[in-house]
């Protein structure tokens, strides 16, 4: 085989990646459109609908450490084929659901383990692993820009087939281009770039889990991880309902969120490229402080359509850009080997996040009929944020303390 073709060998798992997240990420970001119909349609309460939303959230959280550990261990063809099924299952029960409890099983169960096994915490550690240590962070950030694709088109389809054939055919059609990326983990098989033994792996799993929760920068980067996980999921759940409280045109909370996720695909990759020519945590820290700083200004700042779209194309650049960092961070941290496991272990702290962040903006809005004191909450959690992660230190990285 020619070195040019071992060279391009990673950039194959680089596109299988992209489109695996495109498919699980897309879809995932359609749900809300879901709401009010399945509520009329079913005859289901709203609340019980936004309810398996949200579950889906702590699900996948709670299912993407072991989802990460069965990557580390037996590869990603398995997992994606499995967390694929699981999807389309879920996708396909909430079509067909007579009633709230296959909907709370499909939407909340089974699409929260599908999607854990078809997103980051195991497409990027894979991809991670497939390429030389010094582009890690970029092609994780392309993967992340491409599945943010995903997210663009998706959108608009379901909408169409929505209006067209009703809500039943949106969500089957779904449920089959999510399970088309189930072959898509094979790829990701592309043999492992080389990197060197580290003592801190020596011992399994077990030992580099429980010394990780010991280590003070997985400790910070962790706690960290739960503010973006509040303030995305704040945002993308509550910023319609904030801005029809405002007076703001309609439709423009939906051209608001297309927007975050267009510039999410330059942001995403922007940050990758960042972290693999700066030290993560430092990008991560001023990611943070911009990101709150836009949330601060909007909030303030009176409302009209340029503030929104503004803010919205600021926060699509700092969206999802945190991904990379973060799993790019944990690989500098401890080495590939287990980066799916750790990044599980992370990720959960971001999923509880966005649980708090979705049930609590809806709570307080009940409660004072305003969205103000979450807004605050909002911005002063990514300051915190920032403050955690610039003292992260990876100068050496591999040496954990003995258990």
């Amino acid at each position: 085989m020619s070195q040019a073709s071992v060279n391009r060998k990673p950039w194959w798992a680089v596109v299988a990646g992209a489109i695996i997240m495109s498919m699980a990420l897309g879809s995932r970001q359609t749900f809300g459109l879901f709401i009010s119909p399945l509520s009329y349609d079913h005859g289901l309460p709203v609340t019980l609908v936004a309810f398996a939303i949200a579950l889906h959230n702590l699900v996948w959280g709670a299912a993407q450490p072991l989802a990460g550990a069965m990557t580390d261990r037996h590869g990603p063809a398995p997992v994606v084929a499995f967390g694929a099924v699981c999807y389309a299952i879920g996708l396909a029960l909430t079509a067909l659901a007579p009633n709230g409890a296959l909907l709370v099983l499909g939407m909340g169960v089974f699409i929260g383990v599908g999607i854990s096994c078809t997103s980051f915490g195991v497409v990027l550690p894979a991809v991670g692993r497939s390429v030389p240590p010094e582009r890690r962070s970029s092609a994780m950030g392309l993967v992340s820009a491409g599945g943010s694709l995903g997210q663009v088109l998706m959108l608009p389809l379901v909408q169409a087939l929505r209006a067209a054939s009703g809500i039943s055919l949106a969500l089957l059609v779904l449920a089959v281009l999510v399970l088309m990326v189930a072959p898509l983990g094979l790829v990701l098989r592309s043999p492992a770039i080389r990197t060197p033994v580290m003592p801190r792996q020596e011992g399994g799993l077990r030992r580099v889990m429980v010394q990780s929760l010991r280590h003070r920068g997985f400790q910070l980067l962790t706690l960290g991880f739960f503010a973006c996980g509040f303030q995305l999921a704040f945002i993308a759940t509550h910023l319609p309902g904030y801005l029809e409280l405002c007076h703001m045109p309609t439709g423009l909370a939906a051209t608001a969120l297309a927007l975050i996720g267009l510039f999410n695909m330059a942001g995403s990759w922007t940050c990758g490229w960042l972290g693999g020519r700066y030290r993560p945590q430092q990008v991560l820290g001023w990611l943070y402080l911009v990101r709150s700083t836009a949330i601060g200004l909007f909030f303030i700042a009176p409302k009209s359509s340029l503030s929104v779209t503004l803010f919205a194309a600021v926060m699509g650049l700092t969206w999802l850009g945190t991904v990379p960092l973060t799993t790019a961070l944990v690989a500098r941290l401890f080495g590939p080997t287990h980066m799916g496991s750790l990044f599980g272990v992370c990720f959960l702290s971001h999923q509880i996040g966005s649980f708090l962040g979705a049930w609590l903006g809806g709570w307080m809005l009940e409660l004072s009929g305003s969205y103000s004191l979450l807004w605050m909450a909002t911005f002063v959690v990514g300051i915190v944020a920032a403050l955690l992660h610039f003292p992260i230190d990876d100068g050496q990285p591999g040496r954990l303390k003995a258990a």
